[in-house]
Parts: C-alpha cells; sequence; structure tokens
C-alpha cells in the first residue's frame, strides 16, 4: 500500500512539472525572441494547418512590441464584416472578453465601442474604448480595411478597472476565390497600469493568434455566413 501512495504521489509531481516545464520553455523562446527585435518583423507562430503567421517587432519609443497577423480563412469578407459589427458578442471569440458593447454609431461606417479584458494572473481587469472606422471596398480597392484607435478620455475611468491606453490596430479583409477571405491585421497594444514581463509576454505571444482562430470560427456560422440582412457598406463579389 505503501509503495503503492509513494507511485501516485511521483506520477502526481510529474504531471504538475509539465506545465511549469512548458512555460519555463516559453520563457526562454520569448527571451530569446526579445533579443532578436528591432524594427523589422520577426516571425512569432506560423501554423501551417490553420494557415495563421503572427510577427512582432520593438518600435522606437513604443513600451510594448507591436503585432501583425497573416491568415487565409475559410468564409468571406462579409462574414467577417458582419462579425466585427456584431459589438455586443465579441466575448464570443476575441481575446478574454467579458463585456462588449456599442456606445455610438455616428454613421454607417464609424463607431464607438466599450470593451472590458479578463487580466492574467490576478491582475485588475482592463476596459478600453476604441473608435473604429470603416474604409469600404471600392472598384480599384479591392480591401476592405477597419481601423481601430482606443481612445481613453472618452468616458470616465470605471475603478477597479484599469483603463488601456492603446488597443490600436489595422485590419484588412481581402475577399479571395474559391469562399476564402485573406485578412491581415497589424497593431499595438498598452494594457495601462503595472504590468509584469511574463504577463505581457503572454498576452503578446497568445491574443493575436487567438483572436483570428476565433475569428475563423465566427465567420463558418451560419448567423453570419448565410445572413441576409443588408450590410451598411457594400461587400464587392472576389468572382466578379
Amino acid at each position: 500500500m505503501r509503495r503503492a501512495i509513494r507511485t501516485l504521489l511521483a506520477a502526481s509531481l510529474l504531471v504538475s512539472a509539465i506545465p511549469m516545464a512548458h512555460a519555463a520553455n516559453d520563457e526562454n523562446e520569448l527571451d530569446e525572441l526579445q533579443g532578436k527585435l528591432g524594427n523589422e518583423w520577426v516571425q512569432v507562430k506560423n501554423d501551417r494547418l490553420r494557415n495563421i503567421k503572427t510577427f512582432a517587432k520593438q518600435e522606437d519609443g513604443k513600451r510594448y512590441r507591436s503585432f501583425k497577423v497573416e491568415a487565409e480563412l475559410e468564409g468571406t469578407a462579409e462574414a467577417g464584416a458582419r462579425v466585427l459589427l456584431d459589438f455586443e458578442n465579441y466575448r464570443k471569440w476575441y481575446w478574454e472578453v467579458l463585456d462588449s458593447k456599442l456606445l455610438r454609431k455616428v454613421s454607417a461606417t464609424e463607431y464607438y465601442m466599450y470593451m472590458v479584458h479578463r487580466a492574467p494572473g490576478g491582475l485588475p481587469n482592463r476596459d478600453v474604448i476604441l473608435h473604429a472606422s470603416v474604409e469600404p471596398q471600392s472598384k480599384t480597392q479591392k480591401s476592405l480595411t477597419l481601423r481601430v484607435k482606443a481612445v481613453p478620455d472618452f468616458t470616465e475611468p470605471k475603478p477597479p478597472l484599469v483603463r488601456m491606453p492603446a488597443e490600436d490596430m489595422t485590419v484588412k479583409f481581402t475577399p479571395l476565390p474559391g469562399n476564402k477571405v485573406q485578412v491581415e491585421a497589424e497593431g499595438y497594444i498598452d494594457p495601462g497600469g503595472k504590468v509584469p514581463t511574463w504577463a505581457i509576454n503572454f498576452i503578446q505571444r497568445s491574443a493575436p493568434y487567438s483572436v483570428m482562430v476565433g475569428l475563423q470560427r465566427m465567420i463558418r456560422l451560419d448567423e453570419y455566413a448565410k445572413a441576409r440582412t443588408p450590410l451598411p457598406f457594400t461587400i464587392l463579389d472576389p468572382n466578379n
């Protein structure tokens, strides 16, 4: 009986050590990556199965690293636009969103939205107010472009939430033949307040990839892929 108990304890310790080993490996990889970063993009992840690549760089004068994502997703630009305009449901797919809502619709192509993000490791949760503008397609411009910039002073802070000074990005959707869409996103995130290095590394490594995986899942759903309600702007057929 004692031998069996010792065996179970040893097995438990081994299993509990596995996540720690992975965390250490991730931290070493991040340290190695950090040493390579400058003003040029360095690849962080290449998921060939999902056709998603992520990159990072350290721009002069910025506190944290910038990110870039390139992906070829199964679905349409129209479905992608519908997902992005469904402000109340970002918690279903966007990075650690606890709450999201539309604050103001200025026009068919300009919006203000509010999000609350769950912070890792017991840190205070963050909120952010985003000004989003859409640049529709045209006969000379095949891509649909969404530009997002944080406007932290749009409303009063809501302690204990920490207001994020930056969650800025440009997202470009380019329809492709065969019911596919090319997505290119580039941006910069500053969570505000005091954040330990491990938490920043974790977010910067995981969030861009996770968002793209979530977007892929959403644009396949019938409520977006087969929706027939009119969009506030035109999506061009890539086959025409």
